[in-house]
């Protein structure tokens, strides 16, 4: 058969699908009412059809053509959205894109549809009844096959492709993704410029392809900025807060309340970091983290908690409870205790050596960039922390008046059935995602960064003696699926600290060996650009290329996960043992840990 019934009528049209034309209306050469054809198209990949695809629809006439989607014919595609008016004897290419209901940008585009270029082929196939024949294209790296037809006295496609070739109605993508029309029969009458007039979003701009990209991008996520060009330094000037920011440590550490939206179960959420130097020539210790407020402030057993890392910064770090391993000295504020939670840390980075501030050190063939980029997913962090209020902050250590500079944005970007299984517990065992719809669970254990290090916050020296780092908490239900998220990075900058040995880390569960690892970075070399004030030996190698515990300068620290399968309900105990070398003079080494358990 060559025609079915179609799926909508023309008040649909009128109604829903080109409200998104309305202001954009005299951008365009609209033709008086027209007669063509309207075809729907699926997409399937190895075979099987897309699950909760949105059927394109094509509306195709002799000299042009508008490409939309069933969601929005139907007045239900979720913002932002997209349509292609084409017109491929002009050469033109209108994309229309509507961001939320009251507001709609466009960009007209005279270059791409002239660059297409095909290699036919005298290969012929009978699609929907009509003889089709094939041209083929190469896109990015990409194989497309086109199958189009001249039987009918129209020209369109599924995507921005072929238009010029007739009417295509299928498209083949590497041999595996296919886009095939199902639905194909004729309209008459279709006034596009009078259905334009007929939304109410205010006259839109008409913008260039790089700005309209951009904005249609960014429309897709949610941004929540944080921190923008703020200085980390070492001063005691500035204390009281500015545009909602706090600084502790002598300002080593800035601190903002950050009120987290409902995140939706599949979203994926990011921290992004850009860092400058702003006098300081030195890699520094970082660490993005963040201290749950309000009603986030609770233990695993369902009690307050009256005691967290604010206390610290705001009181001194006497505040925070003390660990002891035995060899005399107190370490503040790292191991949870029943009324105290410690940091959850997002992301552990380390500044480079002086880039942008110290671009000016020049080297023969050597461009130094202008910023330190970092970026983490921290979806399973987050998650549990959705709807929540937090203190949301950043430690650079330093000693330097001018610092370092920064920006700081949370980016929530939500998630289609294809990017949502990546959001689920793996376990590393057999890689299989866990299907339960539990809300997730998340318990803070332990972090030895001295955070507060410029507030005399001591060092993490305290794997010196066999009992290394323990920390004891209680479940008060079983948790599945468990997993620790562990961060490690050892310290100690010279040739015999352990920033420069490996070093194993051992860790246990309720005195069970439950994973043992090296951590390691043998390609610090690679980030040689971002380092303008690396020091130089007499071997020809850079300070910034020698090989570290688990980071380079310039980069962040990838989190790892230990799985531990299903927990009983009752008292725990998690170990960390390293084997950290002796003292040297006024030498010494420590290794910054931190630990969250993640489970449902």
């Amino acid at each position: 058969m060559r025609a079915t019934r179609p799926m909508f009528n023309k008040a649909h049209l009128a109604g829903a699908l080109l409200a998104t034309l309305a202001a954009l209306a005299p951008s365009l050469a609209l033709a008086a009412p027209t007669e063509g054809w309207k075809l729907r198209y699926q997409r399937s990949y190895n075979g099987k059809p897309v699950e909760g695809q949105d059927p394109i629809w094509v509306f195709a006439a002799k000299g042009e053509a508008l490409i939309s989607s069933e969601a929005i014919l139907a007045g239900k595609a979720g913002f932002p959205f997209e349509q292609q008016f084409i017109k491929p004897a002009a050469q033109e290419l209108l994309q229309l894109a509507r961001l939320s209901p009251g507001e709609g940008i466009a960009t007209l585009d005279r270059e791409s549809l002239p660059k297409q270029s095909y290699e036919f082929s005298e290969e012929t196939r009978t699609i929907l009844g009509y003889r089709c024949k094939k041209a083929k294209t190469v896109v990015n790296s990409n194989t497309i096959e086109l199958w189009y037809t001249t039987e009918l006295p129209a020209a369109g496609a599924p995507t921005v492709l072929g238009h010029q070739l007739g009417l295509v109605l299928e498209l083949v993508r590497n041999g595996n993704f296919v886009i095939s029309a199902t639905q194909i029969e004729p309209f008459q009458g279709l006034d596009l410029a009078e259905m334009a007039q007929g939304g109410k979003v205010e006259a839109a701009p008409l913008l260039d392809g790089l700005s309209y990209k951009d904005r249609v991008w960014r429309s897709r996520f949610t941004t929540i900025p944080v921190f923008q060009d703020q200085i980390v330094n070492f001063s005691g000037e500035d204390r009281e807060p500015r545009e909602g920011v706090t600084r502790y440590a002598n300002g080593t550490v800035v601190l903002k309340t950050v009120q987290l939206p409902e995140i939706a179960p599949g979203s994926q959420v990011f921290v992004d970091l850009l860092a400058r130097s702003n006098g300081d020539a030195y890699d520094r210790t970082g660490s993005v983290f963040v201290i749950p407020l309000g009603a986030a402030k609770e233990s695993e057993k369902g009690k307050k908690v009256t005691r967290t890392f604010l206390d610290g910064l705001q009181r001194g770090v006497a505040a925070l409870p003390a660990y002891q391993n035995g060899n005399g000295r107190s370490y503040r504020g790292v191991v949870a205790t029943e009324d105290y939670a410690p940091l959850i840390e997002l992301m552990r980075f380390f500044t480079p050596f002086g880039v942008k501030h110290y671009n000016h050190l020049q080297l023969k063939g050597k461009t130094w960039h202008e910023a330190a980029p970092y970026r983490m997913d921290i979806t399973d962090l987050a998650q549990r922390l959705s709807g929540q209020q937090l203190a949301l902050g950043v430690f650079i250590g330093n000693y330097d008046k001018g610092g370092h500079k920064l920006d700081l944005n949370l980016t929530i970007h939500p998630s289609d059935a294809a990017t949502a299984m990546f959001s689920k517990p793996v376990s590393a065992s057999t890689g299989a995602t866990s299907s339960s719809s539990s809300a997730p669970r998340l318990i803070p254990l332990f972090n030895t960064t001295n955070v507060m290090e410029m507030a005399e916050q001591d060092y993490a020296t305290m794997f010196d003696k066999p009992k290394g780092l323990e920390v004891d908490f209680t479940l008060d239900r079983p948790l599945k699926n468990a997993r620790l998220r562990y961060i490690s990075t050892g310290h100690g900058g010279w040739t015999n600290g352990d920033e420069f040995v490996p070093k194993k880390n051992t860790i246990l569960l309720n005195g069970k060996e439950v994973f043992a690892f090296v951590p390691w970075r043998q390609d610090c070399g690679a980030f040689r650009l971002f380092n303008p004030a690396s020091g130089n030996f007499n071997d020809g190698l850079s300070s910034s290329d020698i090989s570290r515990s688990n980071w380079c300068p310039g980069t962040a620290t990838n989190p790892i996960y230990i799985d531990l399968g299903h927990l009983k309900a009752g008292r725990h105990r998690m170990t960390v043992r390293i084997p950290q070398g002796p003292r040297e003079g006024t030498s010494f080494s420590s290794w910054n840990v931190s630990g969250v358990l993640v489970g449902e």
